[in-house]
């Protein structure tokens, strides 16, 4: 965030005296220059999808599944699952190109405090403000290790001549460990413990052996979450209609892809006001005291819009929330700025409105 005291004055046209007064006008480059720049911000969304990854890793044994251990339909090639578990929408303020303003510097008024985020946008006059912080997004979780089965084999197992030998040695010793676990389970076993910590320590070991050595004939599935960030400017074709726009494309193997992708399932963003603000009054008498005005501060007036996010078949996530290309630029008088009037005004970060003003 970045302060900035500014001092400005300008002759009123209107009487003989000098009055001190706030000069604001739009930012053009190269000839602004003596001035504090900034700009408003426009809706921009940052589109938040929290995923599932599932890597299948066929067995080594994968071909002698159904001959030594009766499985069926293992998996024999690897192949990746994407399912998507949420969406959710975080709307951000971003500079607004067109909407870049000056507050001329200049001397013999008073000095207000300006607040500015890094990027330039204004949150505060006469006020320190700090700027929002990032909004904190889910964590991701990476898939657990895979698990290397040959850790567990045996000297014969190691020793075998071919693949099938091995998996044939490699089944015996699954059912050998089985018939173990069983015995320690019924007591029948010529070693069962007496004491229960070590019969489950006991257990588990077992466990993990017969888990290792089941995978070389079934196989691996290794699921991660994965956290997919996708920052979408909406465009506004249509300010008292739908504004329906193609968001991305989700693809069950491959997540998030591009959206002429045609292999991900489209997903749809409908932006929709919500009302309608009033609209300007062609009066004289109005224009000339608002071009009295036009030295003044300029925020946002944005528009309230339903925000929906879909598929062909089901609506993922619908809400409601303030856009400012929907909106109207105002201008806050420079009388509430000069020299008898130290007016403290706060923005709200996302939309370049009034927050509050004393």
């Amino acid at each position: 965030m970045r302060h900035f005291y500014f001092s400005l004055f300008i002759l009123s046209i209107f009487t003989l005296s000098a009055a001190a007064q706030t000069e604001v006008e739009v930012f053009r480059p190269g000839v602004t220059l003596d001035g504090v720049n900034y700009f408003l911000p426009k809706t921009s969304f940052r589109i938040v999808i929290v995923a599932e990854k599932t890597v299948t890793v066929p067995g080594e044994f994968a071909p002698y599944a159904d001959r030594y251990l009766r499985l069926k339909d293992v998996p024999t090639v690897e192949s990746t699952t994407w399912t998507m578990k949420t969406l959710s929408l975080i709307p951000i303020g971003v500079p607004d190109s067109t909407k870049a303003y000056n507050i001329k510097v200049k001397s013999k008024t008073s000095a207000p405090l300006v607040s500015l985020t890094d990027d330039g946008l204004l949150i505060g006059i006469n006020t320190e403000v700090s700027p929002e912080p990032a909004p904190v997004l889910p964590a991701a979780v990476a898939a657990p290790k895979a698990v290397n089965g040959r850790n567990f084999m045996t000297h014969d197992i190691l020793a075998a001549g071919s693949t099938a030998k091995m998996a044939q040695l490699t089944a015996e010793e699954i059912y050998d460990i089985r018939d173990s676990r069983n015995a320690l389970i019924r007591g029948e076993a010529d070693n069962t413990p007496k004491d229960g910590a070590q019969l489950k320590l006991m257990l588990d070991n077992l466990d993990q052996q017969l888990h290792a050595l089941e995978s070389l004939f079934k196989g691996q599935e290794l699921t991660s979450t994965e956290v997919i960030t996708l920052d979408y400017e909406p465009q506004i074709t249509n300010p008292e209609g739908d504004n329906r726009q193609l968001l991305c494309r989700f693809s069950q193997r491959l997540g998030l892809v591009d959206t002429d992708d045609l292999s991900g399932e489209p997903l749809w963003l409908t932006v929709k006001a919500v009302g309608l603000l009033p609209q300007a009054v062609d009066d004289p008498a109005v224009a000339k005291k608002k071009a009295k005005l036009e030295q003044g501060v300029y925020v946002n007036m944005p528009q309230r819009a339903q925000v929906t996010i879909s598929t062909a078949t089901q609506t993922l996530l619908t809400t409601e929330l303030p856009i400012c290309q929907l909106g109207t630029t105002e201008v806050l008088s420079d009388a509430l700025f000069n020299k008898k009037m130290e007016t403290r005004v706060t923005l709200f970060q996302q939309t370049g409105s009034v927050k509050n003003l004393e």
